[in-house]
């Protein structure tokens, strides 16, 4: 039988995902993924940050691939065998770029996000662009992305692309 505050402990906890890029560990929650794709070289755009890979299709989209790991200047990161890319649902209400996509090492990992197992990790360092927080999960070292600011960046580099 379980006592009034462990009920309301769980219902605190989220689902979250884990998304190894080159060079660190992203947290963020499992609602803002849409689905998981192999990678495919995408179509180039020309004039574009190299952190901006490239266009790719999907479900009747064209959205832009980011390399968070050079957008965030922790690698060169490319895609090849065994990357896969995570379509992830645009949080700035934005018609024209209702998603985007983002370059990994691999399948996300599916964790439990509960309060006592996450803890911001404090630094000296500026956070790297891109970067909303640092996170210790169970005293794992991850990256919480800054979706908006991400996407900013990539409505600006279209721009200046286009």
């Amino acid at each position: 039988m379980s006592t009034r505050s462990e009920t309301s402990t769980a219902s605190q906890d989220i689902r979250g995902v884990l998304i190894q890029v080159e060079g660190a560990r992203l947290l963020l929650p499992n609602a803002s993924i849409s689905e998981v794709l192999s990678f495919a070289d995408p179509e180039p755009i020309a004039d574009a940050p190299a952190w901006l890979l490239g266009r790719i299709r999907w479900r009747g989209w064209m959205l832009p691939l980011v390399s968070f790991a050079r957008l965030s200047g922790l690698a060169d990161e490319q895609g090849g065998l065994g990357s896969k890319v995570v379509i992830l649902k645009a949080l700035g209400g934005d018609d024209k770029m209702p998603h985007f996509a983002l370059l990994t090492q691999g399948f996300p990992r599916l964790v439990t996000v509960s309060r006592d197992a996450l803890a911001r990790e404090e630094s000296q360092d500026p956070l790297p662009d891109g970067v909303q927080m640092q996170v210790l999960l169970k005293d794992d070292p991850a990256l919480v992305p800054d979706i908006g600011a991400i996407e900013d960046s990539i409505r600006e580099a279209m721009a200046a692309a286009a």
